[in-house]
């Protein structure tokens, strides 16, 4: 174990509790660097131990270590030392275990790799939290991992769920077409105090408008043609519970006020009804769709809107996660072997490495497709280019300069013909993303070198970073 020279007494006190030595000595100088007073253990025994004799200000630990796990050692900490922030650091990145940090009281989760400055910030805000004697964040029930993804961008919907296990509180969640958006809010009612009660989910896009009245709201017997009993509608169906609104931007105008009304009175009438009906229903809303644009237009209540953005979680393409996408194939492949109780089958290298170059636009549920396709079409046990459908072998390359030229030269046009203005300003900051994503991606997330790559200063890509909101903003010490 290592402190840094001069008058600890001055400093603030952190732990490091890892079993890798040279994270612990990445930690360790940075740490010292920062004047921040550090002492490293390479077990979670040997850190309680030294508990007996002094109390740090912050503890940074490792989730997977030999004996005692980071887990455990936070339930501990918890128990014993209530008001000491916990920062939980793995490089298995999964719901799971995001949802368990934040369950037992971790302060913040910080998935490896990581910029050693983000941990000097966390670290800072933690001894913030510790001088203002807050209490540590908190989640809900662990579970089994029900979202694949190690990808940032998925990081992010992690953290969101744990972050909200413990609340009520009303979340939109917006995404393209099959990037999942019924699975998170699924893991957001089952890592909720509701989660003993009815999850009911509603695609508010296939129901026809004259029926959706009904379905929402149900219907009293003889309220119209056909109705020859009365009937409980979901809002009834989810009460004490989760209400799932997927594509809620396609609702109807005349249903949109219907719903203001019953998220700001709790209460409603069934169709043809006269008795007000009281629920406690838990609001989730999805879409694919810009709301604020259809705000805008006039195609969505703006009350409405603000009623249901409290918390957004915004759930990333497959394009944008690509690094999951060998892990999502050999999951789908695994599942349709069951599924169709045959042999599983195998991708090549090559395969592999083609399909994760592909752009998806049908996102993870696509995937899903191709392979059950494959389970069924292809003709051995391993996968080789030539097995894919037609249409995936005549996609043109995606990973060469020509490929994504020609793929941006179709976009462009493509948006021009539907009308699309100010193309520039929707581009750029896509583009921005990519290439910072790819260098942090290079470098393990080391934002200087990543600024070299990129021929910025290292100043430069943090104002970048920020200003396209591709980080949670941090407090400044």
């Amino acid at each position: 174990m290592i402190s840094p020279q001069g008058s600890p007494q001055d400093h603030e006190h952190v732990w490091v509790i890892d079993d890798d030595r040279s994270i612990r000595w990445v930690l360790e100088r940075a740490l010292a660097k920062a004047n921040i007073r550090v002492t490293a253990f390479e077990s979670a025994g040997a850190a309680l131990k030294a508990l007996e004799r002094d109390t740090p200000d912050t503890v940074i630990t490792d989730i997977r270590m030999p004996g005692m796990d980071g887990l455990e050692l936070l339930d501990r900490l918890h128990r014993d030392h209530p008001g000491l922030p916990v920062i939980i650091m793995t490089a298995h990145s999964d719901l799971e275990s995001a949802v368990s940090a934040y369950q037992g009281g971790a302060f913040e989760y910080l998935p490896k790799p990581f910029d050693v400055d983000d941990a000097i910030a966390l670290v800072r805000r933690a001894f913030h939290l510790r001088r203002e004697q807050g209490q540590p964040e908190a989640g809900a029930n662990g579970g089994t991992p029900e979202i694949i993804g190690e990808a940032p961008a998925m990081q992010e919907v992690f953290r969101a769920i744990g972050r909200l296990s413990r609340s009520n509180i009303t979340v939109l969640i917006n995404g393209e077409s099959g990037t999942g958006k019924e699975l998170v809010a699924r893991a957001l009612h089952r890592h909720s105090p509701r989660a003993n009660m009815p999850f009911i989910a509603l695609n508010t896009a296939a129901i026809p408008r004259d029926l959706l009245e009904s379905e929402l709201f149900g219907h009293e017997k003889g309220a119209f043609t056909g109705a020859q009993a009365s009937r409980r509608g979901r809002f009834e169906q989810a009460d004490g519970g989760t209400l799932f609104l997927d594509e809620i931007g396609d609702m109807p105008a005349e249903l949109q006020t219907r719903l203001l009304r019953v998220l700001a009175d709790g209460e409603f009438y069934r169709v043809g009804g006269h008795t007000p009906i009281r629920v406690d229903v838990r609001i989730i809303a999805a879409t694919h769709q810009n709301l604020e644009q259809r705000v805008r237009e006039g195609l969505f209540r703006e009350d409405l809107f603000h009623r249901l953005n409290v918390i957004r979680v915004h759930v990333p393409a497959l394009r944008e996660r690509r690094e999951d996408i060998p892990l999502l194939l050999d999951h789908f492949l695994g599942e349709a072997a069951r599924e169709l109780n045959v042999e599983r089958k195998v991708l090549l290298p090559e395969t592999r490495d083609y399909l994760s170059a592909l752009d998806w636009p049908g996102n993870v549920r696509q995937l899903e497709n191709i392979c059950r396709w494959l389970t069924v079409m292809a003709s051995g046990r391993e996968i080789h280019p030539g097995d894919l459908p037609p249409e995936f072998r005549e996609q043109p390359e995606t990973a060469g300069a020509v490929g994504w030229e020609q793929g941006l030269a179709q976009w462009a046009e493509q948006a021009l013909a539907r009308g699309e203005r100010s193309l520039l300003d929707k581009a750029t900051p896509v583009f921005e993303r990519i290439m910072i994503r790819a260098a942090l991606k290079r470098t393990g997330g080391r934002r200087q070198d990543a600024a070299k790559l990129l021929g910025w200063g290292r100043n430069t890509l943090t104002r970048k970073i920020n200003e396209l909101g591709m980080e949670e903003s941090k407090d400044e010490a």
